[in-house]
């Protein structure tokens, strides 16, 4: 019966599109999927507003959230907000405890501020710059799967991740994280499970651990 799936709300992770989860893949006869997409913030709306309209966007009740990065910050957020069934978070962090370094170094000297958002609007500049296959390939990932190039949006995300104010996981989170992901350091992060050589795009490209291993996590009782 349809009113008896598990309905699943996806989150990208920063100005990325739903695309990102093009190769996941739920049983159909337990679950449906929906995917949500960033909006462009308002004139400094705060993260818990933002994450308001967000809910509005949600029409189930109980819906299971699964987050990708700051998706995964964005989810959380939402939690607080609406009842859940479930709440996933993937390449993420559960608390401001577990961000870099550098982006507490940058929370204390706004080092952030000065990072050129711009050059997300003309991927052929930033190709220009990308140096050796690995660099081009991944320039071609961002032309695919970031669609959302506004200036404004990535100042405001920026800003939000490195000032996020959580101090203490959401309960019952489940955290998903790469052993490789250079961004959200698997060094700083703690109570995960970790996905051996996962980076942190492995929603992309160890999308069969995620298709073999979600649906079990999303009905396993807490």
């Amino acid at each position: 019966m349809k009113d008896e799936l598990i309905h699943v709300y996806f989150m990208p992770g920063m100005a990325a599109n739903p695309s990102i989860f093009e190769h996941i893949e739920l049983s159909e006869e337990m679950f449906k999927t929906h995917y949500l997409k960033w909006i462009i913030p308002k004139k400094e709306e705060s993260l818990q507003a933002y994450a308001k309209r967000m809910t509005e966007k949600i029409v189930h009740k109980n819906p299971v959230l699964v987050g990708v990065s700051f998706g995964g910050i964005m989810v959380q957020e939402m939690a607080k907000i609406i009842s859940v069934r479930k709440l996933i978070i993937i390449s993420s962090v559960k608390s401001n405890k577990e961000l870099p370094k550098r982006m507490i170094f940058a929370k204390y000297t706004k080092a952030h501020k000065l990072l050129p958002t711009q050059i997300v609007n003309n991927i052929e500049l930033l190709t220009k710059y990308a140096f050796g296959e690995k660099a081009v390939k991944r320039v071609h990932l961002y032309e695919k799967y970031l669609s959302v190039r506004n200036k404004y949006y990535l100042d405001w995300a920026i800003d939000n991740i490195i000032n996020w104010e959580q101090e203490v996981p959401v309960a019952n989170t489940i955290h998903i994280h790469g052993e490789k992901d250079r961004v959200f350091s698997l060094s700083h992060i703690k109570d995960c499970i970790v996905v051996k050589g996962g980076t942190h795009v492995m929603i992309i490209n160890k999308f069969k651990w995620f298709n073999e291993n979600l649906p079990s996590l999303i009905t396993e009782k807490s």
